[in-house]
């Protein structure tokens, strides 16, 4: 089903399965003994709370009929400070639960996010950015609270529930069997509604990842819907995927709020049931005091609380299960490009790159390279021109390895003499021999120094300027009030795309890379400017091996090879000159652009 859409449902590769909580108990064993630490405090402060119904039964039913003051005076003290102390020690197992919580939502953060950097291009390629985003914050975000409070406080009440029952039956055994006579319709309830209550989560998550997807669409291209008057059109679209997002909620809620609404109901017909059997029979001369009647009803609020926390907690995991799926799908992407077993550091390149038989499709039963064979001599500039969709790009990016062949390899000579196959070699040691500079001049917010730097660290400013200047985007860097050290807003905004173009130029030729790959780097620049840059980079440009892709034929004149891709292959190989004398494809290509021009 296709994935890049924000108005299709996610439909998840597989049902959720135990062996997922397990998965997360990973991240909360780390904190295991601060978690242990926190359900102790919780214990503790339970148990003074549980002893105050039994001090207010026995100062009833002896001391206050006894009309003794000093002993009232000794067991309220003894009441307050219980209180006390129960405060205390849920205020620390508060704290130190927060910062558990903080911790998990890094720890899942970091290894989702780690792995995002790893996913192939294939996997951003079929997916609306938005709906990655919302996992790795609204969905983890979510989660984190139920792994560590929800596990702690699911244990602390059902110790609360033991405990209860266990006093309760201490003071009296009959109203005690009439309190949780209850528990086992409640129960019944619960595993009736689970499985509507988790389908209606995962309807609710589906939704709200649309939403988000469509909602990151709009911002990224809010100038474009400005320029064709869509704003009508996009709110309109907005509104529906806004009003699926509450249908979804509040059918997931009804589901919810009917185990919550079960709870209560079945804490007021035994709250009922009490006070009838208790009046029955203290009325029947049975030997009930009033105190124990009252501790009783103390109890009962106390035994149904942990119930109705438990039916929250329960709710709130169902709601989560659907968001820990979605987390833990991304987590299990495969990582198809990484490095292989046994993958060596690639050696000092001298240039030198043979495509042998290479065959490639980025779609099951699509084939866009077949039996590619290419043999590039080191510091050769081979410019890459054809159709739209022809490969050109492609081949760019299997040597690059942004994907892996369907058949063949591609072969890059060492400095010392050997060769290395690209698919044995680790990815870290081939792309930092290699200079890109992709149609998409992406740029980071921070300041033009920093993005220039970003492909090498260790720059000093002096080699930042030098690679500028070499590109010819000192000048206008220059004339800038804060120069090298002007802001650059998110993408680039406030800057020309000419001048995006130019300092990403410069960021790859800072690198300082063996292999120099160029695609469409100058699409965006004037013919003025492109001159400039052409100038700047003809120095550049000797001694290393450049593949350069442009459709405008003007630009690759010079280059020592110009090959014509199409039919998943080369048509045609040759200098310019001698592609011009053929009449052939590049022939008809240069001629139909100089005519247009």
């Amino acid at each position: 089903m296709a994935r890049n859409k924000f108005d299709v449902d996610e439909t998840l590769e597989s049902p959720f399965q135990w062996k997922h909580l397990k998965r997360a108990f990973q991240y909360i064993s780390r904190h295991r003994f601060q978690m242990l630490g926190a359900l102790g405090l919780s214990v503790l402060a339970s148990i003074c709370t549980l002893y105050t119904p039994k001090i207010m039964s026995k100062v009833l039913d002896e001391v206050v009929p006894a009309g003794d003051v000093q002993t009232l005076v000794r067991w309220a003290l003894i009441y307050c400070g219980l209180i006390v102390v129960s405060i205390v020690f849920t205020v620390i197992r508060a704290r130190v639960m927060a910062y558990v919580s903080q911790e998990i939502i890094f720890d899942i953060r970091r290894d989702l996010f780690h792995h995002l950097q790893e996913l192939p291009f294939s996997y951003y390629d079929s997916r609306p950015a938005g709906k990655i985003l919302v996992r790795v914050i609204n969905y983890v975000n979510s989660v984190s609270d139920i792994l560590s409070n929800g596990i702690i406080n699911s244990i602390l009440e059902i110790i609360n529930v033991a405990v209860i029952i266990v006093f309760m039956y201490s003071v009296d055994a009959t109203l005690a069997t009439v309190v949780v006579s209850g528990l086992p319709v409640f129960i019944a309830i619960v595993c009736i509604l689970k499985p509507r209550q988790r389908k209606a989560w995962q309807q609710q998550s589906n939704k709200n990842s649309n939403y988000n997807a469509y909602l990151a669409e709009s911002i990224d291209g809010v100038k474009v819907s400005q320029l064709f008057a869509r704003q009508e059109v996009n709110c309109s679209i907005m509104k529906r995927l806004a009003l699926a997002c509450r249908d979804a909620w509040m059918k997931a809620m009804y589901v919810s709020n009917a185990v919550w609404l079960s709870s209560e109901c079945l804490t007021q017909i035994v709250f009922s049931l009490l006070y009838i059997a208790g009046v029955y029979w203290l009325g029947g001369g049975k030997m009930v005091s009033f105190g124990v009647i009252l501790a009783m009803a103390s109890y009962v609020s106390r035994f149904w609380q942990p119930i109705t926390n438990l039916a929250n907690i329960y709710n709130s995991f169902v709601n989560n299960i659907a968001y820990l799926e979605r987390i833990f799908e991304t987590m299990d992407e495969p990582v198809e490009v990484k490095d292989v077993p046994g993958a060596e550091p690639l050696k000092a390149l001298d240039g030198e790159v043979t495509f042998e038989n290479v065959e490639f499709g980025y779609e099951e039963g699509q084939t866009v390279l077949e039996n590619l064979n290419l043999h590039v001599r080191a510091g050769e500039r081979i410019a890459l021109v054809g159709p739209t969709g022809a490969g050109k790009s492609t081949v760019i990016n299997l040597l690059c390895r942004f994907y892996n062949l369907r058949g063949g390899r591609i072969l890059l000579h060492c400095a010392d003499g050997t060769t290395q196959d690209i698919a044995g070699a680790t990815l870290h040691s081939l792309r930092s021999q290699l200079g890109i500079m992709l149609q998409d001049s992406f740029l980071f917010a921070g300041t033009i120094m920093d993005n220039i730097r970003y492909g090498r660290l260790d720059a000093t400013d002096e080699e930042v300027m030098a690679a500028a200047k070499a590109v010819r985007a000192h000048e206008f860097i220059s004339q800038m009030p804060q120069q090298y050290a002007t802001p650059v807003n998110e993408r680039g905004g406030g800057l020309s795309q000419g001048q995006r173009q130019l300092i990403a130029f410069a960021r790859t030729l800072l690198s300082d890379p063996r292999i120099l790959i160029l695609d469409e780097a100058t699409s965006s620049i004037d013919t003025q400017t492109e001159r400039l840059l052409q100038q700047g980079i003809e120095t550049l440009l000797q001694g290393r091996t450049s593949f350069i892709v442009a459709h405008r034929l003007s630009t690759i004149k010079s280059c020592d090879r110009i090959l014509y891709i199409g039919n998943k292959g080369i048509l045609e190989s040759g200098s310019h000159d001698e592609l011009m004398a053929k009449k052939g494809y590049y022939y008809e290509l240069y001629t139909a652009q100089t005519q247009a021009a």
